[in-house]
C-alpha cells in the first residue's frame, strides 16, 4: 500500500453485535433486495477508504465470500461497538495507518460522502475523531440545533487506541462519553425523505428497508 493510500482512513464494518431483536444470527447476512446487507454496505464504503475489514465474532468462515479480513473483538463478553472500534484500530496500527472510519453492517443507506465529511468535521480538532449526526426529528439543518449522533459511524485515530483500551477495561461502554472526552467533531448530514442512518434491528425494519429500495 502506498504512502498516499495509507493517509486515507481504513474502513471497518462493525458486525460484532448479538442481533437479539432479529432472533440472533448475523444481521449482516440478511437479504435486502436480493443482496445481503453486508454486500450493500461494502459497496458504499469500499470506494471511500484505503482498505476494508470486518469486525465480527464467531467463525470467520461464514464471511469467506467477501474477501475481507475478519477482526474479532479483543475483549471478552461482547462489550459493545467500542470493542469493534478497538479491534479495527489495532488492525490499522499493524497496517501503518493513522485512522479508521467505522460503519454499521445493518445500515444500508448511509451517505456515499461519509468519509470526506467526517474528515472535514475533524479538522482543527485535537485528534482525527468525529461522529456522524443528523438533525433531531428530521428538522432543517441549523447551527446549534439538537442532533442525533450515530456512534457506529465515526472517524477514529490510531493514536488513541491504548486510551480506548484502558477505558473499556475500566468498564466504559457508552461511545459518546469517550468521544466527548476527546473533543470529537460532528459531521452533520441532512435528512431528506428518510434518515440515511436508518438501521435494520427488527423484521419490520427489514420490510421498511425493502420498501425504500
Amino acid at each position: 500500500m502506498s504512502a498516499t493510500r495509507l493517509k486515507q482512513p481504513l474502513g471497518v464494518i462493525l458486525a460484532g453485535g448479538l442481533a437479539t431483536r432479529m432472533g440472533g444470527g448475523d444481521k449482516a447476512l440478511l437479504s435486502l433486495g436480493g443482496r445481503t446487507l453486508l454486500s450493500r454496505v461494502v459497496e458504499r464504503i469500499d470506494p471511500q477508504v484505503a482498505a476494508l475489514a470486518l469486525n465480527a465474532n464467531g467463525d470467520p468462515a461464514r464471511f469467506a465470500g467477501y474477501g475481507l479480513p475478519v477482526l474479532p473483538d479483543t475483549l471478552p463478553g461482547f462489550p459493545g461497538p467500542l470493542a469493534g472500534v478497538l479491534a479495527g484500530l489495532d488492525w490499522a496500527a499493524e497496517q501503518g495507518a493513522d485512522s479508521i472510519v467505522t460503519v454499521a453492517a445493518d445500515t444500508p443507506f448511509f451517505p456515499c460522502d461519509l468519509v470526506p465529511q467526517l474528515l472535514l468535521a475533524a479538522e482543527g480538532r485535537p485528534h482525527l475523531l468525529a461522529l456522524a449526526a443528523t438533525p433531531r426529528d428530521g428538522a432543517a439543518l441549523k447551527s446549534g440545533g439538537r442532533v442525533n449522533r450515530h456512534p457506529t459511524f465515526g472517524l477514529w485515530p490510531v493514536a488513541l487506541r491504548h486510551d480506548l483500551r484502558a477505558a473499556l477495561e475500566d468498564g466504559l461502554r457508552k461511545v459518546v462519553l469517550w468521544t466527548d472526552g476527546h473533543g470529537a467533531g460532528e459531521a452533520l448530514f441532512p435528512v431528506l425523505t428518510f434518515d440515511p442512518f436508518f438501521n435494520v434491528n427488527t423484521p419490520e425494519d427489514l420490510a421498511q428497508a425493502e420498501a425504500r429500495l
